[in-house]
């Protein structure tokens, strides 16, 4: 087949063939989407740029020479990835601690090679932890062990389902992308230049996940936390686990791979007391921003109400502020179209904010991370787990601030400005529950968060207008956009490099910084297993 790069159509246009025809000279027989885009560079003409691959009736070296059009070549071979089939009637199950995108798709790669893992997961099957979750949202009524942090399908269950990332794609990220699709993910997802898949069709992709690893041989045990390693001369024999908060048990292993999220701060701290190697690692902390999303799509697209065609805009926004060692990144992170701001705590009497959208991103209101880099000297301690209390602090001051029943602090940006108290909204209204409470930002984040964000507005203004603008709203706080430890591994095996048989993998780890990314790596740690195990 052949490739044809930079193709640029009105955004109503699908007569693809045709005009692909007239653009190369070429008599064409099929036509496949590889990547579409939106571009908006001039407002007054959007439209969408393409990428396609297609099949020609003549020789394709002979098409290369005569095409009309200069951005063609021979379509890249696409490498596959297949997990190779192993016996293993004579050894030891693997386990996999996690069933987020990391440990969810290890188990998957591991039960395709026949290796029948054993997955354990702290929180609930994704449609109990639902109703969990509901329930939080409207009562403030915390489950601890199965929330937006914790329970099948990760984190990312309760977000957009972004799937936007900075790892090329190859043969791991081809097998995650079709593995999606097959449980349920839409098909786009392969060529939108933007991939989602929408919290309301990640729980249904998640559960037929579950039951393709069940009738591979695969075992899930929901309601079970990992909380001690088995270690015998620095090689992993087992894990300690406790069932539904009363049942201590014991699963004989060699191979656990340790997917178990940002979150699990009390797997960290075993880990530590266990002696498995752990670092500080820098991450970002701030607000959730809200705007309305009308607002969005004039700034990015010119228009506010879009075509069928189009959906609601995005926008990434990153700046620098400060010189030398002074200097930290200001940026947007995980927007979400259409979307809303959620609690997102798994600790009690913590405040916690992440945003989430449904797959047609239909809501009134845009949101995201507006996230200022923490340094390692912010938190005044060599303590590889001291980026754990810098955010349990911030959160603290949240739970505090907001009234002590998980309400979230909100301000308006022109109020947070001027270091007033807001004492009533504008255009926009927080999409946040249970609730909300005027509060000064200063008494939620450190004085170097605040003064950072306040620094960027100039900055962050001129490259979208109006986005630290007066109605916007700031919903505190955002303390886990990333891990703050590094599970140090062994960068060959991918073992923990003084736990042999332990594979640190996804975003918990310090290896991962979204769904796509972590999804990978749990297949790539699942076939370090799978060539042991052969």
């Amino acid at each position: 087949m052949l490739r044809i790069s930079g193709v640029r159509l009105e955004i109503n246009e699908e007569k693809y063939k045709q005009h692909l025809e007239n653009l190369t000279g070429w008599k064409i027989q099929s036509v496949q989407m590889v990547k579409k885009s939106v571009d908006a560079r001039n407002k007054k003409h959007l439209c969408f740029e393409y990428i396609f691959d297609v099949e020609v009736s003549e020789d394709e070296q002979v098409a290369l020479k005569k095409s009309k059009y200069k951005n063609v070549e021979l379509t890249p071979v696409l490498e596959k990835y297949f997990p190779e089939p192993v016996n293993n009637t004579q050894q030891l199950r693997p386990v996999v601690v996690g069933t987020g995108p990391a440990g969810m798709m290890a188990g998957l790669a591991l039960a395709k090679a026949g290796l029948k893992p054993i997955l354990i997961e702290r929180g609930q099957d994704v449609k109990n932890r639902k109703l969990s979750v509901e329930l939080f949202w409207k009562t403030g009524k915390l489950n601890s062990e199965s929330n937006v942090q914790f329970g099948e399908g990760g984190a990312g269950t309760f977000s957009d389902g972004k799937l936007t990332t900075g790892i090329k794609k190859d043969a791991y990220t081809y097998f995650v992308l079709d593995e999606f699709i097959q449980c349920g993910a839409p098909e786009e997802i392969l060529y939108s230049g933007k991939p989602h898949i929408g919290t309301d069709k990640l729980a249904p992709m998640v559960e037929n996940i579950r039951q393709k690893i069940i009738n591979l041989g695969g075992e899930y045990l929901f309601n079970t936390k990992l909380i001690d390693l088995v270690v015998k001369n620095n090689e992993i024999i087992g894990i300690k686990i406790l069932k539904n908060n009363s049942e201590l048990d014991e699963i004989s292993t060699k191979n656990v791979i340790l997917a178990v999220g940002h979150s699990s701060r009390d797997t960290f701290e075993m880990l530590y007391k266990r002696g498995v190697f752990l670092e500080q690692k820098a991450f970002a902390v701030g607000v959730r921003i809200e705007h309305l999303q009308r607002n969005i799509n004039l700034s990015r697209y010119g228009i506010e109400e879009l075509p069928a065609v189009l959906s609601a805009a995005d926008y990434k926004l990153a700046v620098h502020i400060g010189m030398g060692d002074q200097q930290r990144g200001v940026y947007t992170f995980c927007m979400c179209p259409g979307g809303y701001v959620v609690a997102a705590t798994s600790e009690e009497h913590k405040v916690v904010t992440n945003g989430m959208s449904y797959f047609d991103r239909a809501g009134i209101n845009a949101n995201s991370a507006l996230l200022v880099e923490v340094k390692k000297s912010d938190f005044k301690s060599d303590h590889p787990l001291a980026g754990i209390e810098y955010q349990r602090k911030i959160e603290e001051n949240a739970y505090i601030n907001g009234g002590k029943n998980y309400y979230a602090p909100i301000q308006r940006v022109e109020d947070f400005l001027v270091n007033k108290v807001s004492n009533s909204l504008g255009e926009v209204s927080s999409t946040y529950t249970p609730g909300t409470n005027f509060v000064d930002m200063r008494a939620i984040l450190p004085v170097e968060i605040v003064q950072s964000i306040k620094m960027a507005k100039d900055e962050l203004n001129q490259k979208m207008p109006k986005f630290l603008y007066g109605d916007a709203i700031l919903v505190g706080a955002e303390t886990r956009s990333s891990s703050p430890v590094r599970i140090l591994r062994d960068m060959q095996t991918f073992q923990s490099i003084s736990v042999s048989g332990l594979y640190p993998a996804g975003e918990g780890a310090g290896y991962a910084g979204g769904i796509m990314s972590a999804a990978v790596d749990g297949v790539k740690c699942a076939d370090k297993i799978i060539q042991k195990y052969k």
